[in-house]
């Protein structure tokens, strides 16, 4: 961990002043060097940010505290009857907060399920939502990975066990908040504000940013810019919610699938609304949209949500199964130029399983194929 200033400024625009790059900036710049350089980045609970440092993924020069800035921790009940939260909230006071848990109770859910009591205490909702995705390859420094500049996904043809299945081929993270699911589902705006005092508020599921708009950053946030508040609206009377986890085991363990899932019904048990959004499953909180849309307008019995259930994995890559190998040739790459050719391994049992069974005639082949490769490289110098 390199040596760095801290700033605790006392309002919003100093901190938007001070602040003078992203995390997911700081990480691209910083990453294959061994000085830290001029950056300054925003710190709420630390978690997150922490980690980042001990691992040398980040050596910004300074760190701006959020901790003195008034109100960023506050939970209020707006006019409307919405609830605006502040970023700095902990994990642990908003999912005990009286208004979420009588209002939200989706959202009390899923925080109390996140992490451990410790961090939770710690841990800030704004914190959550920004928090870098936890990819093995990208959280170890000895990958150059393409979030953090490099010219390779390791997870494409590497260890991808735990990955993305949904849009997974420029980038194979998994977005790491179960928190935003259920504020996705829920409606959500984000509230940001920057250095001149201007501020802009967004739909939360328009803030996160998938692989193919932006390898290098999971969100919108921009230099100088600080999350204010996040903004939840009045939940009406017809309005169902539930938020579910699975994870291999009970206590502190991040999410095999996770879900959240919001229904609007109609006096006569009809469902006019449908938010379900999947968690542990791609880059981005995915919304199942064919599956909401199965629902919209029906009734919802016990086949009808089958149905849905099984709509909801319309979209997932099914014809790339998990791997557990192929690191060591994504490492050659970073300095030599090449590309994977899988040749001969067909339907059947996957590598390193005993019931795999190479096809041994495709050899020939395959050095044929090799050998054209090789000369015309070589007649291209």
């Amino acid at each position: 961990m390199n040596r760095f200033a801290v700033a605790s400024p006392r309002t919003i625009t100093e901190a938007a002043v001070a602040m003078s790059t992203t995390v997911a900036s700081a990480m691209t710049l910083a990453t294959g060097t061994a000085e830290p350089g001029d950056a300054a980045i925003v710190k709420a609970g630390g978690i997150d940010l922490l980690d980042l440092l001990k691992e040398g993924l980040l050596r910004p020069a300074r760190v701006v505290n959020l901790a003195d800035v008034p109100g960023l921790a506050d939970v209020t009940e707006e006019k409307d009857g919405g609830l605006r939260i502040g970023p700095m909230v902990t994990l642990a006071a908003l999912a005990a907060h009286r208004l979420v848990h009588e209002r939200y109770p989706a959202l009390a859910e899923a925080l109390s399920s996140a992490a451990s009591p410790q961090i939770r205490n710690v841990a800030t909702l704004g914190g959550n939502l920004l928090q870098r995705p936890r990819c093995w390859y990208f959280r170890s420094n000895a990958y150059h990975c393409l979030r953090k500049g490099g010219g390779h996904c390791f997870a494409v043809a590497g260890a991808n066990q735990y990955h993305a299945i949904f849009n997974n081929m420029a980038c194979a993270i998994v977005h790491p908040s179960t928190a935003a699911l259920v504020l996705v589902a829920l409606g959500a705006n984000i509230e940001i504000a920057n250095a001149a005092g201007t501020a802009r508020r967004l739909a939360l599921e328009d803030f996160f940013v998938p692989p193919e708009r932006d390898l290098q950053r999971e969100n919108d946030l921009q230099p100088h810019e600080i999350v204010t508040a996040i903004r939840l609206p009045k939940p009406s009377a017809s309005l169902h919610m539930a938020h579910l986890k699975q994870a291999e085991k009970d206590s502190f363990d991040w999410p095999l699938a996770d879900v959240a899932v919001a229904l609007e019904l109609s006096a006569g048990g009809a469902c006019t609304r449908a938010a379900i959004v999947l968690g542990a499953a791609a880059a981005v909180p995915y919304r199942a949209k064919t599956a909401e849309g199965l629902l919209t307008g029906k009734r919802i019995d016990e086949k009808l949500a089958a149905e849905a259930a099984h709509a909801a994995g319309l979209h997932l890559r099914s014809d790339l199964p998990p791997a557990m190998t192929g690191e060591d040739f994504g490492w050659m790459l970073q300095t030599c130029p090449g590309a994977y050719v899988w040749i001969g391994n067909g339907p059947g049992a996957d590598l390193h399983n005993d019931g795999y069974d190479f096809n041994d005639a495709i050899l020939p082949a395959a050095a044929t194929y090799l050998a054209s490769v090789a000369r015309r490289a070589l007649a291209e110098g």
